[in-house]
């Protein structure tokens, strides 16, 4: 894979998603993307990660409200890697309101809200790099070969 291009990002399923049983349609889609997962996990989110991950809104009156149902339940975070992963991801995924995202995106097709939006996704590079340190632990996240990439990537696989 062309590493100048490749990129890691972090994807969290919400409680949303596990309530409504979608785990396995949002992997999925990210699979079926040709996008690589390199690290799964599923954990209870505390106070401390969640003021660290929402700091740029946790002075917001509706903060209160996130935290609590990021809380509600477990949640399961994904490292997953690809040429233009980021980019790629954000398409997939959609718009953070439900309610305004296109039909065929995970928010487009799950969603109505602008909370219970069934994922997150890293938004650059920078927060993707952040994000991961705050989620994944060193030997968390792996790397291996896929041999479908030729075909998921073409020319710029090489």
């Amino acid at each position: 894979m062309a590493h100048e291009k490749k990129e890691t990002s972090l994807i969290i399923f919400k409680p949303d998603t596990l309530q409504r049983g979608l785990l396995g349609e949002m992997i999925h889609r990210f699979e079926r993307k040709g996008l690589k997962i390199v690290g799964l996990k599923m954990i209870q989110l505390e106070d401390a990660i969640l003021e660290e991950h929402y700091s740029h809104i946790k002075e917001k009156p509706f903060f209160g409200g996130i935290k609590k149902y990021m809380k509600a339940t477990p949640v399961v975070v994904l490292a997953i890697t690809g040429i233009n992963a980021i980019t790629a991801i954000r398409t997939v995924v959609g718009p953070t309101k439900g309610h305004e995202a296109p039909a065929g995106t995970i928010r487009g097709d799950f969603s109505m809200s602008g909370q219970s939006n069934i994922v997150h996704a890293s938004d650059s590079k920078e927060s993707a790099e952040a994000e991961l340190k705050r989620f994944f632990k060193e030997g968390e996240l792996f790397d291996y070969e896929r041999p479908n990439f030729p075909f998921i990537y073409a020319d710029e696989a090489f």
